[in-house]
């Protein structure tokens, strides 16, 4: 039987965690997610697919894995999922005290200032998790992405979540950002300092004539700032948080540069 149809049958009948054959393909799925040869969504001809069943041995590795003592150096450790190790031969810069949880991918070329990846995200080449920047389980994070300080990219785990946060190639999180509930952020996009997008956020697009409203996805290379808007509650009127879409990235100007160039054309603090 191959290992996506054990994993489904043991996501049904739970007692099957308890048979060696469903525990070592629930290992086996992890350790390929850890090797990168797995992922819980991958792009697709029209968007992402999202393969629920690598999701599904995620969530049951918990109940299988036992608890361990993990001892670093002075430091100590008690929990059931082991530390990636070898980042040497991986080709990735660990900086004290950066974090990957076994499980997780982060390729060649991605640097971990003191920050988290937890168990079944990727982290693709070229990527900067910056100072205590947090990329939650399942996680799809593409080439060449900055993740700026203090920014939050949810997982899929607590509460379980349909979809994982994907952040596409060369997009740039500003500080302390907040990514959760599934959301999508296209290819080349910049959010600027304390955005915060859910799956309930408004999303809108407000460089045209009218403002045209989005959810769950910002697309490529859209700049997008905090904002808000007027609702309506039995108690009185109130402002609720939201995105604002304010304009797009030039193509004149060099990736590495336009990161933080596009806020600054705009005002707003990276």
């Amino acid at each position: 039987m191959n290992l996506q149809s054990i994993i489904e049958k043991a996501w049904e009948n739970r007692e099957l965690l308890q048979q060696e054959e469903a525990q070592n393909a629930v290992k086996e799925v992890v350790n390929q997610l850890d090797a990168g040869n797995l992922r819980v969504a991958e792009p697709a001809e029209d968007g992402w697919q999202v393969n629920e069943w690598v999701k599904k041995a995620v969530v049951m590795y918990f109940p299988i894995a036992r608890m361990e003592t993990i001892e670093v150096g002075p430091f100590e450790f008690h929990d059931k999922i082991p530390l990636k190790k070898n980042y040497a031969q991986k080709g990735v810069r660990v900086v004290p005290h950066a974090i990957a949880r076994h499980g997780s991918f982060v390729a060649e070329g991605v640097i971990m200032m003191p920050s988290y990846v937890n168990i079944g995200a990727y982290v693709d080449s070229g990527t900067m998790v910056d100072t205590w920047a947090t990329v939650g389980s399942c996680a799809q994070i593409g080439k060449d992405v900055h993740l700026s300080g203090g920014v939050g990219i949810g997982g899929v785990l607590e509460p379980l979540q349909a979809a994982p946060v994907i952040i596409e190639d060369n997009a740039f999180i500003g500080s302390r950002c907040i990514v959760v509930e599934g959301v999508r952020v296209g290819k080349e996009a910049v959010l600027g300092a304390n955005v915060v997008l859910t799956a309930s956020t408004k999303i809108i697009d407000v460089t045209g004539n009218e403002p045209k409203e989005l959810k769950s996805y910002v697309p490529e290379r859209s700049v997008v700032i905090p904002g808000s808007y007027t609702k309506k509650f039995p108690a009185g009127e109130f402002q609720v948080p939201c995105a604002l879409i304010i304009g797009k990235r030039k193509e004149s100007t060099d990736k590495k540069t336009s990161l933080n160039d596009a806020l600054r054309t705009h005002h707003v603090a990276v």
